[in-house]
């Protein structure tokens, strides 16, 4: 709702006078509404929006533009983009109707342009975008994009925006290596494993990792440790001498988060965080 001011000026024997000033407010007939249908996002993930437009005035509106920052943000002194334009993927609905594709410009910023809505009826625009190496991944961070919408008569550019954050999770892999690779029938192995968590959040002993194996051949007088450190049989793990089944209790592995850090191109790199199983035994004679 944009607000107007006005006044007369009266001329008469070479001198003027005002009157008083009245003021007014022009009621715009088109509302706008943006929805992430998402809202959490990950490293590059695929978000989708949905940008609605209502015509509520007697006559159609023609000549709108929609234009969307893609979440832009400023660091340094560089405008950056946490969100690209998924070629193709814009779809315009006229009064539920889907359209022939309108002139997109895909950026960044995204732009769409030419849309018509008639006279008490509605547009609504769907697309896709994906989450870029500009996206903040740290806890708590945010994506907030916003869609301007001007021209079709509009007295002042309509905003709307849509606000997702990060998912919050730890995000576990594991590798697994043999040492040595060649053993003498009754000799020493040990295993390694490395359990990678490139998600925000460290996991906990609350999460109940949990790291099973069985051994073939079958290991005896196990040595077991956790990044570095001694672990007990019956407190931290259980082994199975008869099967070779080995299981760490819940809650004993714990992994700290990755780190995030912005390069000086504005881009996010994340260090892992990581933690370490090393179990060593004695092949089990077959006797």
């Amino acid at each position: 709702m944009a607000s107007f001011t006005n006044f007369a000026t009266l001329s008469y024997n070479g001198g003027t006078i005002n009157s008083n000033t009245v003021t007014g407010e022009i009621m715009e007939t088109v509302t706008a509404d943006k929805t992430a249908v998402t809202q959490e996002y990950g490293a590059g993930e695929t978000l989708n929006y949905v940008v609605s437009l209502v015509n509520s005035g007697p006559a159609a509106v023609t000549g709108l533009t929609v234009t969307d920052d893609l979440g832009a943000y400023e660091v340094g002194g560089l405008t950056l983009y946490p969100l690209a334009y998924r070629a193709d993927t814009l779809q315009l609905f006229i009064d539920g109707v889907l359209q022939p594709a309108p002139a997109v410009t895909a950026g960044p910023p995204l732009a769409v342009t030419g849309i018509d809505i008639p006279a008490g009826g509605s547009a609504v625009l769907v697309y896709e975008t994906e989450v870029t190496a500009f996206a903040p991944l740290a806890p708590e961070s945010v994506i907030t994009n916003t869609a301007v919408v001007t021209g079709g008569g509009l007295s002042v550019p309509l905003s709307v925006s849509a606000t997702v954050g990060t998912e919050d999770h730890a995000a576990l892999s594991i590798s697994k290596a043999v040492s040595p690779a060649v053993v003498a029938a009754n000799g020493e192995l040990t295993y390694s494993f490395e359990i990678t968590n490139t998600g925000n959040t460290e996991a906990a002993a609350a999460d109940a990792v949990v790291l099973s194996d069985t051994f073939d051949p079958i290991l005896t007088g196990l040595s077991v440790s956790f990044n570095g450190q001694t672990w007990a049989r019956g407190v931290n793990y259980s082994y199975d001498e008869t099967t070779g089944e080995f299981v760490t209790l819940p809650g004993q592995i714990t992994v700290p988060a990755a780190v995030y850090t912005q390069n000086a191109d504005g881009t996010w790199a994340a260090e892992p965080g990581t933690a370490a199983v090393t179990i060593s035994g004695t092949i089990k004679s077959q006797s």
